[in-house]
């Protein structure tokens, strides 16, 4: 008959010494203590595995007590029961720690932000920091991101709407939402927890304010008009006149600079720092545009900005052209400078019928081939030069009037877009 183990005591254990040699002593069930020379007390726990003898460990004593090292033994008793090996089991555990170590919303969401920060305009990049310091990291910052559930991403959302902060609320979904997906990309979550949360369904109905743009030649004329009769400063009025020449966005036409513009060569190279994806970008100059800037050029050519302000050291404010439009009497839910991008837009493609991807190019925005890679800056110049020419002797017949409104004098070009 085997010999029967008799259990350990808290007595035993405490008094156990080292020797030169180690040695353990068992609790039974395949626990026992591991004494080193150096005077360690270390748990071990002997078992079976799939037909293989396996050795877990449970801690170090007097940090693991008895009556805990016991515990664990039961526990990895039942594991085997079930058919799982613990020491699997204590692997996936640090597995699952580790990632949880580092699955802090607030965290995961800086790696999101790093990794995106390159392809950002400063203030595009500027108004996410932004929003996730004020709103997002206050709500939830601090919680794994396996813990936010759509109730928590609600709560917070309505509590910014509350302060009357609704499209602020709408854009933070849409922030919260690639943070999650991000999370699900890097293994750190199973699913986007604000999939469930509906716009429509959260928010107050809201009144959707785009940039003012006016769309109907007949109300763009008069506009043109007004704006070749502007009393302001020269500065400013030639800003304004080029603003729906070039509908550019209203950043990238403030902080022009005389070293971005090739007059042999007819074009504007705007940085990619200054562009709202950071990549650079090509504008075409019909003649009227050229003209305007030589005439500029005898008056701000010496310095840096092409609409220098007060001061030659900075350019004109980026609302310079809002403000000439309102001192002309035309109103914010009329036209804004932004405006024109969605003027020149609409005309371009519904009027002169020009192919929709060459004015999409022509505004910056992502044009793909057809196996999905993005055409370069200079990407259909040749075409992208007609047509903004063709732009400009457009304008210049709405301003002459009735007598010159009918377009026979536009020529049929290739680029034009194919109408039945």
């Amino acid at each position: 008959m085997p010999k029967r183990i008799a259990p350990l005591s808290e007595v035993r254990v405490n008094k156990a010494k080292p020797t030169d040699k180690e040695y353990k002593i068992s609790d039974g069930g395949g626990l026992h203590l591991l004494i080193t020379p150096s005077g360690g007390k270390l748990w071990r726990l002997k078992y079976r595995f799939d037909g293989k003898e396996k050795l877990l460990a449970f801690g170090s004593y007097p940090e693991i007590s008895l009556a805990i090292a016991r515990q664990r033994r039961e526990e990895t008793r039942k594991l085997l029961a079930f058919g799982q090996d613990p020491g699997e089991a204590k692997k996936a555990a640090k597995r699952a720690a580790a990632i949880e170590a580092t699955s802090a919303f607030e965290l995961v969401a800086h790696e999101w932000y790093e990794k995106n920060e390159a392809v950002w305009s400063a203030g595009h990049a500027a108004t996410v920091k932004g929003r996730l310091n004020k709103d997002v990291f206050p709500a939830f910052g601090s919680k794994p991101v396996s813990a936010i559930t759509a109730s928590d991403v609600r709560a917070m959302l309505l509590k910014i709407e509350a302060r009357g902060a609704s499209e602020t609320a709408v854009r933070i979904k849409i922030i919260c939402g690639q943070v999650f997906r991000y999370a699900v990309a890097t293994g750190r979550l199973e699913h986007d927890p604000s999939t469930a949360l509906k716009s429509h369904e959260i928010f107050r109905k809201r009144v959707t304010r785009h940039h003012a743009a006016i769309t109907d030649p007949k109300a763009l004329a008069p506009l043109l008009m007004a704006i070749d009769e502007y009393q302001g400063t020269f500065v400013v009025k030639s800003a304004l006149q080029l603003t729906p020449l070039l509908f550019v966005r209203p950043g990238e036409l403030q902080k022009m600079e005389w070293s971005e513009l090739d007059f042999e060569a007819a074009l504007w190279s705007i940085p990619a720092d200054r562009m709202k994806m950071k990549q650079p970008h090509v504008v075409p100059l019909a003649k009227q545009t050229l003209k305007i800037f030589k005439a500029l050029q005898l008056v701000t050519g010496s310095g840096r900005y092409i609409f220098p302000g007060r001061t030659s050291s900075r350019p004109i404010s980026n609302n310079s052209v809002n403000a000439a439009l309102r001192y002309l009497g035309f109103d914010r839910d009329t036209v804004t400078g932004h405006g024109f991008r969605a003027t020149a837009r609409t005309i371009l493609d519904e009027v002169l019928g020009f192919r929709v991807d060459l004015i999409e190019h022509q505004l910056a925005h992502a044009v793909r081939d057809p196996n999905g890679r993005a055409y370069n800056r200079t990407s259909f110049i040749d075409d992208r030069c007609q047509m903004m020419q063709a732009w400009a002797d457009y304008l210049d017949t709405l301003k002459a009037g009735p007598k010159s409104a009918a377009l026979d004098a536009l020529p049929t070009l290739p680029l034009f877009k194919t109408t039945k």
